[in-house]
């Protein structure tokens, strides 16, 4: 390239063989990152607050006040560590490779885990399901592979939440984990009346996602008057009690996420049912849920039907309202903590601890990386990030330095029942909140691997 493009800078970048392409600002030659060339300019410093990116040193006090990675002022609802957990027995543990551990020791927590799992349902009912308002975009031939395997699951997961009489307007619908929002996306849709435009006061959207993430679909539904709101937070310090929009009409809330991996799972079930300030719902809204005695004649998933009427006056105080139920689609067990965990007393009371379950942990993921190519030289994703969209999830680091303890088929046995084994405590930990939890195979394991779903339900007898 014999000169820079026109409006774009003029630093040639002799690693690349070519000139920088940032545009530059009127009557500049070369941007800021390359200002230093210009005669007169002044001299660039590292950012002392990012060193990812540079600042002129004579503008440095000006651009600490506006630098994006400045500490903000935390939203109300941040309330720091509020659903970590109790870290009781894991604050010495050393995290061990399954490589380190002798045969011996393999051994014996293979007969732990047999023990464990005795009496426990460890194969999953299949539950493949669908909802008749993505049958479009699943027809369309435009969707690729991974647009179309998406979109099989949020059909799958709207499909479950209808089967159970939670998709119905007049209740707030959390999505951990959003991502872009397309889950909420499909609710929205799926409730969607003719008239949504007068009734959108019936009906909110809360994503819940930590990072700032691309593409968002929350801007498709800015004129359509429904009240969608996005929380920029980690899960692990969110109060919903002290959610504004939760607080105003106090809807019944219904929990929903797809692959919220490892721990974010434990730390949504925290978050929606140990939350501060949740009011306690009461037997006449007990009632209201048994699906098999509908109030009327319409279909539970008609978008018509305004459940807001046969709900309990709120009241003045401040809280949410009560927790009608969830579904949340399970992934990556091998990234859980022992912190965060749900099911620490289910472990406890099978004589199981922290070193145990990270060993289990480890394990879990013998379940899926034996049925996919393995790639060491892929760069290993963040151990706290709560979702991925692509769900190429990570393989056991350590299968190799096993492999001749087990055969492949056998290791595979033995991840899936350490995931059983994981999702049990979960489940014991809704029956204390006074929720049936159970386990379903909501798609095609072609589909995804990761392909269970946690759906739960307040009991009959809580």
């Amino acid at each position: 390239m014999a000169a820079p493009l026109p409006g774009r800078c003029g630093f040639f970048v002799e690693k690349k063989k070519r000139f920088c392409k940032m545009i530059v600002g009127k009557g500049k030659v070369f941007c800021g990152e390359h200002a230093t060339m210009e005669e007169g300019s002044s001299r660039r410093i590292v950012c002392p607050l990012d060193p990812k990116h540079t600042v002129s040193e004579d503008k440095l006090d000006k651009h600490l006040k506006r630098c994006n990675s400045r500490d903000k002022p935390k939203p109300v609802y941040y309330v720091e560590n509020i659903n970590s957990g109790s870290a009781d027995g894991d604050e010495t543990l050393r995290q061990v490779s399954l490589s380190e551990y002798s045969w011996t020791h393999l051994e014996s927590l293979l007969v732990k885990l047999k023990a464990a799992v005795t009496g426990l349902q460890c194969e999953v009912e299949d539950s493949v399901l669908s909802h008749p308002v993505l049958q479009e975009e699943l027809d369309n031939p435009n969707n690729g592979d991974s647009a179309h395997k998406h979109l099989k699951q949020q059909s799958s997961i709207l499909g479950h939440l209808e089967a159970l009489g939670l998709l119905r307007r007049g209740r707030c619908f959390v999505e951990f984990g959003a991502g872009r929002g397309k889950l909420s996306h499909w609710i929205h849709e799926a409730l969607k009346t003719p008239d949504h435009l007068k009734t959108c006061d019936d009906l909110q959207l809360l994503l819940v996602e930590r990072c700032s993430t691309r593409f968002k679909v929350d801007g498709k539904h800015q004129d359509a008057g429904v009240q969608f709101e996005r929380l920029q937070v980690d899960i692990q310090h969110l109060d919903l009690s002290k959610v504004p929009l939760l607080t105003l009409k106090k809807f019944p809330l219904v929990g929903v996420g797809k692959h919220l991996c490892g721990a974010a799972t434990d730390l949504a079930l925290r978050c929606l049912l140990e939350t501060p300030g949740f009011k306690e719902e009461t037997e006449p809204a007990r009632k209201r849920l048994k699906t098999s005695e509908p109030a009327d004649p319409e279909p539970a998933n008609d978008p018509k039907s305004d459940d807001s009427a046969a709900l309990p006056d709120p009241g003045p105080d401040s809280g949410p309202g009560p927790v009608l139920g969830l579904a949340v689609a399970l992934c990556c067990h091998h990234r859980c903590e022992w912190r965060h965990y749900v099911g620490q007393q289910f472990f406890q009371q099978r004589g199981l601890g922290a070193a145990e379950f990270s060993a289990f942990c480890r394990m879990s993921s013998w379940a899926t990386c034996g049925l996919r190519p393995t790639n060491h030289d892929r760069p290993r994703p963040d151990p706290t990030n709560q979702r991925e969209d692509n769900e190429e999830h990570e393989p056991a680091e350590e299968l190799d330095a096993v492999k001749g303890f087990l055969s492949a088929g056998e290791r595979q046995q033995v991840g899936r029942l350490c995931k059983r084994l994981i999702d049990g405590g979960r489940l014991h930990f809704l029956k204390t909140k006074g929720l049936d939890g159970k386990l379903s195979a909501y798609v095609n394991s072609q589909v995804t691997l990761e392909n269970v779903l946690l759906t739960a339900m307040p009991s009959s007898s809580s």
